[in-house]
C-alpha cells in the first residue's frame, strides 16, 4: 500500500478519483482502516463523544487528542494521519496554535492536522502552513461552535450563507489548505464548491459532489445507537453482534461451560499442592 500525501490526495481530485477517509481513535482500528486500504485517517475530536462519553466535543483536551492520535500512528504506519485541533488549542494565539499543531506531527506521528473555522481562521491557517504543517480546513457545520449555531444544524441553505460558505472556502485554499471538510452542507452548495477548488473537498452530510467522504468509525460499524445522523451509513450492525457474544460469555461463565478443557494449562499431578 503507496502512503497518502498531500500532492497525492490533490492528483486523485484532479483525475477524478474519489478519496476515502474514516476516523480511527486506538491502535486496533487504525490497523483495521489501514489493511482496508483507506486513503485517510482522521484522529477527530468526535472522540470525545464516540469514545469519551462526552455530550459535545468541546471538553476533549489536546493531551487527549495526542494520546489518541499515538495509538492510531501506531497501528497505522502506511496511511496519511490527520489529527484535529480541539477547542481552545489554535483559539488564543498564534504561537501557541503552531505549537499546538506541532505536537501532533512532532509527538503524535500524524501527517497534517485539521481545524474548523472559515474567514476568521484564515491568519492562523498561515502561519500553521508556514512552519510546513499541512492543515486541512473544515466549514459548514462545525461542531465547537454548536451552541453558537444553535445545534447541528445543517448550513449554507440560504443564499447569503450559501455565498459566505463559498468564499471562505476560496480563502481557505488560499490561505494554504491541502484539502477542505464540507459538513452538513446542502448537496447542491458541496458540488459548486467542490468544482471551485482544486483542491479535495471531503464531505459528510454534503452529497456526492464532494472529491471524498469521511464517517465515523463507530456508525460506519453500527456500534453507535445513541444518535444517528440521516447522512449516516452503517455498513454493517456490530452493536448487536457484540452485544450477543457478550451475552454469551456471561452464560457460559454463570453456567460452568468456559473455560472449556480446551482453554486450560495443565501440570503433573505430583506437583500438586496437597490441602491438609
Amino acid at each position: 500500500m503507496v502512503k497518502a500525501t498531500v500532492s497525492s490526495l490533490k492528483e486523485k481530485k484532479a483525475r477524478g478519483e474519489k478519496i476515502s477517509m474514516l476516523t480511527a481513535y486506538d491502535y486496533p482500528s487504525a490497523k483495521m482502516v489501514e489493511t482496508a486500504g483507506l486513503d485517510i485517517i482522521l484522529v477527530g475530536d468526535s472522540l470525545g463523544m464516540a469514545v469519551l462519553g462526552y455530550d459535545t466535543t468541546l471538553p476533549v483536551s489536546m493531551d487527549e487528542m495526542i494520546h489518541h492520535t499515538k495509538a492510531v500512528t501506531r497501528g497505522a504506519r502506511n496511511t496519511f494521519v490527520v489529527g484535529d485541533m480541539p477547542f481552545l488549542s489554535f483559539h488564543l494565539s498564534l504561537d501557541e496554535a503552531v505549537a499546538n499543531a506541532g505536537r501532533f506531527l512532532q509527538e503524535a506521528g500524524a501527517q497534517a492536522i485539521k481545524l474548523e473555522g472559515g474567514e476568521e481562521r484564515i491568519e492562523v491557517i498561515k502561519r500553521i502552513v508556514s512552519t510546513g504543517i499541512p492543515v486541512m480546513g473544515h466549514i459548514g457545520l462545525t461542531p465547537q461552535s454548536v451552541h453558537q449555531m444553535g445545534g447541528f444544524k445543517v448550513q449554507g441553505k440560504g443564499r447569503e450563507q450559501a455565498e459566505k460558505l463559498l468564499h471562505e472556502a476560496r480563502m481557505l485554499e488560499e490561505a494554504g489548505i491541502f484539502s477542505l471538510v464540507l459538513e452538513c452542507v446542502p448537496a447542491p452548495l458541496a458540488d459548486t464548491i467542490s468544482k471551485a477548488l482544486t483542491i479535495p473537498t471531503i464531505g459528510i452530510g454534503a452529497g456526492a459532489g464532494c472529491d471524498g467522504q469521511v464517517l465515523v468509525w463507530h456508525d460506519v460499524l453500527g456500534i453507535t445507537q445513541d444518535m444517528k445522523p440521516r447522512f449516516v451509513k452503517a455498513y454493517t450492525e456490530l452493536h448487536a453482534v457484540i452485544v450477543d457474544a457478550l451475552k454469551t460469555y456471561k452464560n457460559e461463565v454463570e453456567e460452568g461451560k468456559f473455560p472449556a478443557e480446551g482453554h486450560t494449562f495443565t501440570m503433573r499431578e505430583e506437583n500438586i499442592p496437597k490441602l491438609y
